[in-house]
């Protein structure tokens, strides 16, 4: 069912919610929360992106929100840590957030970062995790074939798991990949299926080891599931900065999936120093609950953005609902 864009502004609020340490750029998260028959959703495309991209996040929303989710095979996920661009004397602080988290994901290559600031902050990751901890790290696309082959020798004696998107584009990736084989370290695609045309050319290409799945910008759960399937690749499940209202949705995505042999980056809602929710979907002995979260209404009130931002994103919801029309279900 796809509903009028009344039936979702009836319900439909704005939040922004203050992060506890800068992550992606952005010391506020925005998003648009409503409620439809099967319960709370999230529209939360960052806000640089156009409006034909923020559209399939919109149809994400709307299935959570009006359709019933697949079959669960599990109904708790492990989950990483996540560990912004801080400096190193920062990240015992960071880890400590994540209750029980076997696995780091710290973010590197970060723009006005180093190698050398980056490196310090893997060793102190290490440090704090101590030999049995899994680190991931993940570069957002921001290095060249070379600067990546560079960066990943000096993090190497690390023990990575994965480095995730070293390079911006697919043939980088399967550059890179070719180059550090013998080294044993796998990559992973984000970026290159997430706001790719078409998220199953890496896979084709053999460019990636596997691929990470976020439920709103593949256009919700079903769509995500498609990709999995087709792409025969091992897979992680990740947020993109949401709400616990749009973690739910990616831990029911994670819930349907298996074989689900990595550790997924759904417990960001450790990352916010608010949520709409008094029971946020946060890390406990690693793991996260598969279940739907709930809004507060007097949270939704506490965390309201100001009356321009919040004209903003309807608007927004507005434009990608009369696109969203002609999206195929």
């Amino acid at each position: 069912m796809f509903p009028s864009v009344n039936e979702i502004l009836d319900t439909a609020h704005v939040v922004s919610l203050p992060m506890t340490s800068r992550f992606r750029g952005i010391d506020q998260r925005e998003a648009l929360l409503f409620r439809g028959p099967q319960g709370w959703s999230e529209f939360s495309p960052f806000v640089e992106y156009d409006d034909a991209e923020a559209t399939t996040w919109l149809m994400a929303a709307i299935d959570y929100a009006w359709n019933e989710t697949p079959p669960l095979v599990r109904d708790h996920i492990f989950v990483n840590a996540t560990v912004p661009a801080v400096d190193a004397e920062f990240v015992e602080a960071v880890l400590e957030r994540f209750d029980g988290c076997r696995t780091a994901k710290v973010k590197v290559a970060e723009p006005g970062h180093t190698l050398a600031d980056d490196v310090a902050r893997v060793a102190e990751v290490r440090r704090v995790m101590g030999p049995v901890g899994r680190i991931r790290i993940d570069a957002n696309g921001a290095w060249t074939v070379d600067e990546a082959e560079r960066a990943v020798h000096a993090l190497a004696k690390f023990d990575l798991e994965y480095v995730e998107q070293p390079c911006a584009t697919v043939e980088e990736l399967g550059e890179l990949r070719s180059r550090i084989a013998y080294m044993d370290i796998p990559v992973a695609a984000d970026e290159s299926v997430r706001k790719a045309e078409d998220p199953l050319a890496v896979a084709r290409a053999g460019a990636a080891d596997l691929l990470v799945i976020k439920a709103q910008p593949s256009g919700g759960i079903s769509r995500a599931l498609s990709v999995v399937a087709e792409a025969g690749l091992p897979v992680v499940v990740s947020s993109a900065l949401e709400t616990s209202v749009g973690l739910a949705m990616g831990a029911h995505l994670a819930g349907a999936i298996d074989p689900l042999d990595f550790d997924c980056g759904l417990a960001t809602a450790s990352l916010l120093a608010a949520d709409v929710t008094a029971s946020p979907l946060r890390a406990r002995g690693g793991r996260i609950e598969v279940r739907r979260v709930d809004a507060d209404e007097a949270l939704l009130t506490r965390w309201a953005a100001n009356p321009e931002r919040t004209q903003w994103w309807l608007s927004r919801l507005e434009r990608c609902h009369e696109l969203g029309k002609n999206y195929s279900q």
